[in-house]
This record gives structure tokens, C-alpha cells and sequence, in this order.
């Protein structure tokens, strides 16, 4: 019985801080949204307190000010084109790299997850060589290439450990049925990749769509700027539209926090199948 209090009483106090660390992250969710219906004078008297009326002018001066839907239709179609690319290349070289193993392949996954250690500023001024080179700059494609590159160490590592929790004897008897290997991906193995999936489509989309350095250094061109480029242009040398900025950040992080809280169950389950086999 007094274990049974004792363990009731650790659940209790763990839960209560969890409550408390779930509250002070949400703080910073509570100036933002607050001080996005303030005006500019109201935010530098007081950024604790509340609106007095709610009003929503910055939101339609931040939106024409932006060009919201023109950064919106960039940042959608950049996030998802990476995405697809990421899956499908990540994907398959995983697959090869467990179902054949080899001193090669073991060698290049060691180097992928090597590869994602190095911190981007390190390599920023190189990549904008080689970027430039290739005529990559101020284009969609070449910021594709290179979310392909920096994305595809996480994507391939997580991809390699669900493989392996996969049975091989699935893919035999499809081999039997007469399935090509190609077939044998796509109509197999791909299918029951689906929780790893979910997951990398959700990680990768939150660093996509928030991603504000690499779009700055590839992006030159104003009619491609993404949200986190459009609502930089409220802060200048010498000004800051706070209001506006605000306000402009609500409009930008919303579809992707909705984006994430539908399909965040999925990111646990994915991790933990893809670590029941080392």
C-alpha cells in the first residue's frame, strides 16, 4: 500500500512538472500571438499584457506588405519538392545499403553519418562556390539540390535502421512470385516504410519550411522569397515593424504547426520501429 502512495506521489510531482515545462514553452507562443494584434506603441509600453481590443490590421497590412500568397505557393512547393526528393533518393540507397551489404557500403553510410555533424556554417562559403558553378544560384532547383544534400545524412540514417526491422523472408517470396527488385521496393518494402516516412516528412518539413539561412544565400531573386524571407524585410537597418513582424510570424508558423500536430503521433512510432534492430 505504501508503495502504491509512493508511486502515485512521483507520478504526481513528475506530472505537475511536466505541466510547468509545457506552460513556459507556450510563454513565447503567448507574446506572439498577443502583441500580434497590438500596434507598434502598445508593444514598447507594455508586451506582457493583453490586447485591449483585438484587431487584426497588422494581419492585413503584413499580409499585402509580404505578398503572402506568392511566399506561401514558394514555400509549399519548395518544402515539398525537397521532401519527395529526400524520400525517394533516401529511401532506396538505404535499402541497397542494408540488403547489400559491402566494404563500399559501409563505408559511404559511415561517411553519411558523418556528414551530419559538420554544422553549416562551416561549409556555407564552399557551397556557394560550388553552387555558383553549377549555375545553381537565384533558382528553385538549385535550392532543391541542396536541402538533397544537407538533408539526405538524417533521411538515409533513419531509412537504414527501419530496413533492417523489416523480414527478409517478405522479399523472398515476393522474389519467388516472380517480382522484379525494383518491384520488390516499391510494392514491398516502400509500403511498410510508412511510419519511418511520416516521420522524415514531418522532421524535414519543419527544417524546410522554417529554414531561413540557405534560401537567403541561394534565393537572390524577390519574387522566390519564402515566408521567413518575406517577414525578414519588417526588420531593417535602422527600423523594426514589430508589429507587423508579429503578426507576419503567426501567419507563417501556422500551417506548419497544424501541418506537425496532426501527424505527430507518427514521429514516436516511427523512431522506435526503426530502432528495434540495431
Amino acid at each position: 500500500m505504501e508503495t502504491t502512495r509512493n508511486y502515485k506521489g512521483r507520478t504526481l510531482v513528475l506530472e505537475l512538472i511536466a505541466i510547468a515545462a509545457a506552460l513556459l514553452f507556450l510563454v513565447p507562443f503567448y507574446f506572439l500571438i498577443s502583441n500580434s494584434m497590438k500596434s507598434f506603441a502598445d508593444i514598447l509600453l507594455d508586451a506582457a499584457s493583453l490586447p485591449d481590443a483585438f484587431s487584426w490590421k497588422n494581419y492585413s497590412r503584413a499580409w499585402d506588405i509580404m505578398k503572402y500568397p506568392q511566399a506561401f505557393m514558394n514555400s509549399l512547393v519548395i518544402t515539398v519538392t525537397s521532401i519527395i526528393g529526400l524520400v525517394l533518393v533516401s529511401s532506396m540507397a538505404a535499402y541497397r545499403m542494408v540488403r547489400r551489404p559491402s566494404r563500399y557500403n559501409n563505408i559511404l553510410f559511415l561517411l553519411f553519418v558523418a556528414a551530419m555533424v559538420i554544422p553549416f556554417q562551416s561549409i556555407m562559403i564552399p557551397l556557394m562556390k560550388v553552387a555558383n558553378w553549377f549555375s545553381l544560384m537565384g533558382s528553385m532547383p538549385g535550392l532543391w539540390f541542396c536541402y538533397l544534400g544537407f538533408g539526405s545524412s538524417l533521411t538515409i540514417f533513419l531509412y537504414h535502421g527501419f530496413v533492417k526491422s523489416i523480414p527478409v523472408e517478405v522479399e523472398e517470396s515476393a522474389v519467388v512470385d516472380g517480382c522484379t527488385p525494383y518491384g520488390v521496393f516499391w510494392r514491398i518494402v516502400f509500403p511498410l516504410l510508412k511510419p519511418m516516412t511520416v516521420t522524415i516528412i514531418l522532421l524535414n518539413s519543419l527544417w524546410i519550411w522554417n529554414d531561413f539561412l540557405l534560401p537567403q544565400l541561394i534565393l537572390t531573386d524577390p519574387s522566390l522569397r519564402t515566408i521567413p524571407l518575406s517577414t525578414y524585410s519588417f526588420f531593417g537597418q535602422y527600423t523594426k515593424q514589430w508589429d507587423l513582424a508579429l503578426a507576419a510570424l503567426v501567419m507563417g508558423v501556422t500551417p506548419i504547426v497544424l501541418f506537425f500536430l496532426s501527424l505527430q503521433r507518427h514521429i514516436i512510432e516511427g523512431i522506435t520501429a526503426g530502432s528495434v534492430k540495431g
